[in-house]
Formats: C-alpha cells, structure tokens, sequence
C-alpha cells in the first residue's frame, strides 16, 4: 500500500511543512510495518511531492498537479494533503469553515490539526460564561495576496458566533502600514469584546496604541488568536514574556497593556506516551531531514 504526501518541502512557515511531517510520516509507517496485525499481507510505503510553487509558496496550482502525477504514477491508496478519486485524505491543514461541509467532495476528509469551527465554537461558549450577549468585534490583518491565515481565522468566529442570539458581530480589517489610532477608534465605537487576528509584532503595537488611548485598564477584553503558540516561542516554550518583551523603551508599557489580553492557544499533550513520541520524532527529524526541532506547538529550527 502506498501513502501519497504533498506537502511544501522547504518552507518552514507552514507548520505542516515536510521536515516537520515527514518525521512522523517515517514513525507512523515503520510502526505498522512492525505490526502483522493491521495490514497483512501488505506493506506500507511512502511517496513524496512538493506543493511548493517556485517562489516556495503552497501552491493551489502546484498541489493538484503534484498530486496527479503520484496518482498516475503510483495509485496511491490514501493522500496526506490535498486529496481526489475518492481516496480518504488527512491533513494537517484545512482549517477553514469550508471544509466542515462532508456531504460532496470534503466528505473523505479528516483533519488532523485544528479547525477554525471550533474555535468559533469556543467563542460561543466564551460569550455564554460570562453573558456578553451584545456585540462582539473581530480585528484581523489581510493583505489578499497570501494564504490570508488571518481572514479564515477569524472566519470561524464570524460564522459561528452569531448562533448567539441577538449577538452583532462586527469585523474591522486591517493592512501593511495600518493606522493604529484609526483601529483603536473604530474598537472604541464597535465593541469591548475583542478578538484579534495578526502577527505577534503587530498585536504588540496594536496593544501599545490600546493603551496609549485607554483601552487597557478593564472595561476591554481583548482576545488573541494565536494558534499554535507564536507569540509564546522563545528560547524556552511557552516563553511568558515574549508576547510583550522586545528590550526596547516600550517593554514596560506593553507588559501593562498585555494585563488586558487572553492569548487562545493550542494547549501541549500531557498524556505520558506524549514527550517520549516529540523526542523520537526530533531524532528523526534530526537523522533524515537535516533539521532541529525545539519546544513548541509549533517544532521550529535553533
């Protein structure tokens, strides 16, 4: 039986990139080769294609393609990655709302990673605990010319919040080179119940005009959405004073404004078997992909 994987090889922003993969990809098939109980009479193997387009991007052009040329040239009997012909796909990926509907083409689908509906879902509870029942604002960068990770963040939280009864969401879009003070008016106008989606660097500025301007000292919650723990990686994991902590003059305002921030993160495994499997997969990954993992949500390179 062959597993086909199409993954980007190289670039590492993607946490589902092939060093970070392929480590446990090799784990997962030499355990079921150990096993005569789960596939007899067959044997396991792997092939590999690069999603990547030449400017190292996940490419919706360059996946398919990658991915019929392993069909044609294989007949693989599952993917890992985008998937077709009826074969049963796992992915890493496919967070958006999108893929929740599994009446058509997403139905083989299963997601190994987090999924944006139960993000929104956890917002839904959120409101429900503490009865904010009025408004709630979401903040998001998108600059539409990438993934925009951000915009389908947010997207769950936009779809499943308004399940809420009487509950208005609002969303306030922002770009490379956005006016600060011109967001924290319109949070100021639209809501005190806040979540935010963007890069660690910009949460930190966005916090610093907050708190220029008042924001910060109880009467707004701000809610960061930080999937797998970014603004948290530091020499150490979770690091507490990386989201706020730069060593600039500014350290100890936006250590103040950050008391107004929760950060929504990925919460690690704490079953036993879970720290043994990192450090096999950290040997792997160090023995057949050239590439050293730390700790993290996220294995990123020293």
């Amino acid at each position: 039986l062959t597993l086909a994987v199409v993954l980007p090889q190289h670039n590492l922003t993607y946490p589902w990139a092939w060093p970070r993969v392929g480590p446990a990809v090799r784990l997962a098939a030499a355990a079921v080769n150990s096993r005569r109980d789960l596939l007899p009479g067959f044997t396991l193997g792997w092939v590999f294609g690069n999603s990547e387009d030449r400017h190292g991007v996940c490419s919706e052009m360059a996946a398919p393609l990658v991915a019929v040329d392993l069909w044609l040239a294989h007949h693989p009997a599952a993917f890992l990655g985008p998937g077709h012909w009826q074969l049963p796909l796992v992915t890493a990926g496919a967070e958006a709302h999108g893929f929740d509907d599994k009446s058509e083409e997403f139905g083989l689908t299963t997601r190994a990673g987090p999924s944006h509906r139960k993000l929104g879902e956890l917002g839904v509870q959120l409101h429900r605990r503490f009865n904010w029942t009025r408004r709630a604002l979401l903040v998001y960068w998108d600059e539409r010319v990438d993934d925009r990770p951000y915009y389908f963040t947010a997207e769950g939280l936009y779809v499943q919040l308004p399940t809420l009864r009487n509950l208005t969401v609002m969303d306030v879009v922002f770009r490379h080179g956005g006016n600060f003070s011109f967001i924290i008016q319109e949070i100021k106008a639209k809501g005190r119940i806040v979540y935010v989606c963007c890069a660690p660097d910009t949460l930190r500025e966005l916090m610093l005009q907050a708190e220029r301007e008042g924001l910060t000292g109880g009467d707004f919650a701000f809610f960061y959405i930080d999937t797998f723990g970014a603004s948290l990686q530091g020499q150490r994991f979770p690091e507490p004073r990386r989201p706020w902590h730069r060593g600039d003059p500014h350290d100890a305002r936006a250590r103040r404004a950050f008391q107004a921030v929760t950060i929504i993160t990925y919460k690690e495994p704490e079953n036993p078997e879970y720290r043994p499997f990192v450090q096999r997969l950290r040997e792997e990954a160090r023995e057949h992909f050239n590439f050293s993992m730390r700790d993290g949500l996220v294995g990123q390179e020293p």
